[in-house]
């Protein structure tokens, strides 16, 4: 059976280290490091981490351990990225969170996870998100939190 690819946004790195969200967090780790899922990071990730505290660049270690290779910003995920700040989908303050959606959506991810509710994981963003996507030639792409996905902690009675 196909593994799933599983692109990440830092949200979920550093949900590692938040109380409120480090279960999921650090179980959807859990299943990369497994082998359950495929994780995929981007160069966005990369970047985005640079600023991050020392605690969260730590984990951030265990994430790209579990990985192949590090997914470019290419101008073709720069472009999606684009198209969703025109359609207004997000503006252009939040445009490194369009950017994560693209570049998952550009790779083929089979789905995007995220603690970001606000501009991500938002009913009504998704439907933006895969209309544009339609409109341009790519697969709608699923987006989910951590809680939702992840495996561990599942097989207990």
């Amino acid at each position: 059976m196909k593994k799933i690819n599983i692109y990440v946004d830092t949200s979920v790195i550093g949900g590692c280290c938040d109380p409120e969200f480090q279960k999921w967090s650090n179980g959807i780790l859990k299943d990369f490091q497994s082998g359950t899922f495929r994780l995929l990071l981007s160069e966005l990730t990369d970047a985005e981490i640079e600023d991050a505290p020392d605690e969260v660049k730590k984990i951030y270690v265990k994430f790209r351990k579990c990985i192949d290779k590090i997914i470019e910003l290419s101008s073709e995920a720069i472009e999606l990225a684009d198209a969703y700040l025109k359609h207004r989908i997000l503006t252009h303050n939040y445009r490194d969170d369009a950017r994560h959606i693209a570049i998952a959506t550009v790779a083929g991810t089979d789905l995007v996870v995220s603690w970001n509710f606000k501009h991500i994981v938002h009913f009504e963003k998704i439907q933006k998100f895969n209309a544009v996507n339609l409109e341009l030639g790519y697969k709608p792409i699923l987006i989910y939190s951590p809680r939702e996905v992840t495996t561990y902690g599942s097989k207990s009675s």
